[in-house]
């Protein structure tokens, strides 16, 4: 006869009373639908609220924790960079304006020129306080050409009246060029000569014009020293600024040499 274990042993048991179980109608007593649960009863608005409960010493904490302080490395390296940049800045501002500064310098140094006119040998067309803006790089003169010259270490405006190969006289009837008596617009004064002047008539010279002042009774000219080296003369004026009236009612007019204008009313 075979030996059961105990694990045979008790399935068997089981199984046996399973079968008892059905055989007496335990299994017909169980419910044929399931239970359904109780309802939960509603909460009472009225009822007091639960006291809150005590602070867990581990509960974690609603405010945020303060961020930790910077590096200082990098606080010195942002500092470090915007010093930098503002270095950057201030040079290149710096190069554009010495570059201007060097453009203005060449242009009034080489090419055009300023003069501010303390004399009164031009009367009326240019005046004491006058500023004059001359071309030093056309040197092409002709009859009637404002130009600048030089008369012992002082800037002269004055204006063309001969070129090379004309003849110049003073006569009682006035300024003759090549046997030509002159009508000059815009000069009231009778062209005379010095007594210590040049000798008359002269003929000019090449590279060589003759200057007068407007202001012909008392302007220092070619009356006095003669016809002008071309070499020695330092331009062209080709602008006039003109200020007057300066205690009163200042008034600027900007005016082309050469040209008859009319001054402005007050």
């Amino acid at each position: 006869m075979a030996i059961k274990t105990l694990e045979e042993l008790n399935r068997e048991y089981l199984f046996a009373e399973f079968l008892s179980k059905l055989s007496s109608g335990y299994l017909n007593e169980l419910p044929s639908e399931p239970v359904k649960p109780a309802p939960k009863p509603e909460p009472d608005p009225l009822a007091p609220l639960p006291a809150p409960l005590p602070e867990h010493p581990y509960r974690p904490l609603t405010k945020p924790l303060p961020e930790p302080p910077a590096d200082n490395r990098t606080q010195e390296s942002q500092n470090h960079s915007t010093e930098r940049s503002f270095l950057r800045e201030f040079e290149s501002l710096a190069i554009k304006i010495a570059a201007i500064a060097g453009a203005v310098l060449l242009i009034f140094t080489v090419i055009y020129g300023l003069h501010y006119n303390v004399e009164p040998g031009m009367n009326p067309a240019v005046k004491d306080g006058d500023l004059i803006m001359y071309y030093r790089w056309d040197k092409r003169y002709k009859s009637g050409d404002l130009i600048l010259v030089n008369f012992q270490g002082q800037k002269q405006v004055r204006r063309v009246i001969a070129t090379a190969g004309d003849t110049v006289d003073i006569t009682e009837e006035g300024l003759v060029i090549n046997g030509a008596p002159q009508q000059e617009p815009g000069i009231s004064q009778k062209t005379e000569r010095y007594e210590d002047g040049i000798d008359f008539p002269v003929t000019i010279g090449e590279n060589k014009v003759f200057v007068l002042g407007d202001a012909r009774e008392n302007a220092t000219d070619s009356r006095i020293y003669g016809p002008v080296d071309i070499g020695d003369t330092q331009g062209k004026v080709i602008t006039e600024f003109r200020r007057r009236n300066l205690s009163k009612n200042l008034q600027v007019s900007f005016r082309k040499t050469g040209c008859i204008y009319k001054d402005f009313d007050k």
